[in-house]
């Protein structure tokens, strides 16, 4: 008899929470049953309370986004806009792309008759002409990559940008952060990016009379400041935020694009041999692919449209929140509502590709679509006012290398390697990375 009334009064604080925990459900429930009245929402799956629909993403946000837009098919994206910081660099620096890709050759070069890490190889290459333009420095070249492990700092930044952030969705938990960790890891990958650009800024400063044609970003930045002719004072942490956003937008964008372009071509011997063809076709004899012979290069160009479908940068593009209650297609979208445009997604749905799981860069042959914003089917660097300014330096950057590897090499897998057998997982972030280099055998074309 004793056990059993302890085991009543024990049960009493449990039934209590369980009550109260119920109660707070069907209140919930009930809200966003009023809610939905009241407000013509979108059709969308069921919320938990608190937590909303955080628990439907997975570790893979693009694709359960995916298969959450099949079920609500209703429903369909109407616009999309995309925030990218990155400012317009001069395309007239095509010396920097024309030596970059040529020491890009050369170490390829050089590792044949054996394999080749062509991941680390293009990684370089996206990083050296970055560092070119924007800050004038040849890192790789002169030892800097390595001592200040700057590719430590961007992986880190990456990786920092494109994790899950508790606080992003619920502000009142940010102390979270601290017990995670992440807000240390913050703090700590910021300072190292802060010491680097001081010693950056301040061997700007000191140089002295440089061309005009030879300046690059930093020296631009610091003559805007200098002559106050910016409508908004330029603060040296605005200087050091957009050399910062420079390096996580557009190294990347050239990398990835460069690296799952030849992984699909290797993959896909037919669609290489026609690439090669074309551009062996139009440069004919010359070592040296000229930016001339870009705008001939018709299936190449195609081959980067559909590497843009298939495999964008960024699957899911930053966030943009609506400033206002707007009505689009008769559905209520309240203020404050973040937007979220899986251009992973749009890329593979059947209703505006067919075979869209396939590799065909022949569906842009005769087709006027681009990524440049203007066809919503389309859209790697987003549209509209916001879209990604840095589109044009990093189209000239993948154009041109891309022809040079075609031109200069022919390219199978390792002895052993069948297409079938190329790990190509990637891994989700802000970017979306292949997790395994690829590895190929490069033959050069010329003695």
């Amino acid at each position: 008899m004793a056990s059993l009334q302890w085991l009543k009064e024990c049960s009493k604080p449990t039934l209590l929470v369980v009550t109260i925990f119920l109660a707070v459900v069907l209140k919930f429930l009930m809200q966003e049953k009023l809610k939905r009245r009241k407000l013509n929402l979108p059709p969308g799956p069921a919320k938990l309370p608190i937590i909303g629909n955080l628990h439907q993403l997975g570790n893979m946000p693009h694709i359960s986004l995916r298969e959450l837009a099949k079920k609500y098919e209703e429903y369909k994206e109407k616009f999309a806009y995309s925030s990218c910081s990155v400012p317009s660099v001069s395309t007239g620096y095509n010396f920097v792309r024309e030596e970059e890709v040529a020491r890009l050759i050369r170490r390829i070069a050089e590792s044949y008759p054996g394999t080749t890490n062509l991941s680390k190889m293009i990684g370089l290459y996206a990083n050296d002409v970055l560092c070119r333009v924007a800050l004038g420095t040849d890192f790789s070249g002169g030892g800097e990559y390595d001592r200040h492990g700057f590719q430590k700092m961007l992986d880190d930044y990456q990786a920092l940008l494109g994790g899950f952030s508790l606080g992003d969705y619920f502000p009142s938990m940010e102390f979270v952060h601290s017990l995670t960790g992440m807000k240390s890891k913050l703090r700590y990958t910021f300072r190292r990016f802060d010491q680097f650009f001081d010693e950056v800024i301040t061997e700007h400063r000191n140089s002295k009379g440089k061309q005009e044609e030879k300046k690059d970003l930093v020296d631009i930045l610091l003559d805007i400041q200098k002559d106050g002719s910016s409508e908004i004072p330029l603060t040296m942490d605005n200087i050091k935020a957009v050399i910062l956003d420079m390096f996580a937008a557009g190294t990347d964008t050239t990398f990835i694009i460069l690296d799952w372009a030849m992984t699909e071509l290797i993959m896909n011997p037919n669609a290489m041999e026609k690439a090669q063809d074309e551009v062996r076709g139009v440069v004919g004899d010359r070592k040296v692919v000229q930016e001339s012979d870009l705008p001939r290069l018709n299936y190449m160009k195609a081959v980067i449209k559909e590497i843009f479908r298939l495999h964008p940068p960024s699957p899911v593009l930053l966030p943009r929140e609506s400033l206002e209650d707007v009505i689009i297609d008769g559905y209520n979208i309240p203020a404050k509502t973040r937007i979220y445009v899986n251009v992973w997604g749009m890329g593979r749905d059947p209703e505006l590709w067919e075979n869209p799981e396939t590799f065909e860069p022949e569906r842009f042959i005769g087709s006027g679509i681009d990524f440049k914003g203007q066809d919503f089917e389309l859209i790697p660097f987003g549209a509209g006012r916001r879209s990604c300014p840095a589109i044009t330096f990093g189209t000239a950057a993948i154009e041109i290398a891309l022809a040079q590897l075609l031109h200069s090499f022919d390219w199978k897998l390792p002895p052993g390697l069948e297409a079938m057998d190329v790990d190509n997982t990637e891994a989700f972030g802000i970017s979306m990375h292949r997790t395994v280099p690829l590895h190929v055998v490069a033959k050069p074309h010329f003695d």
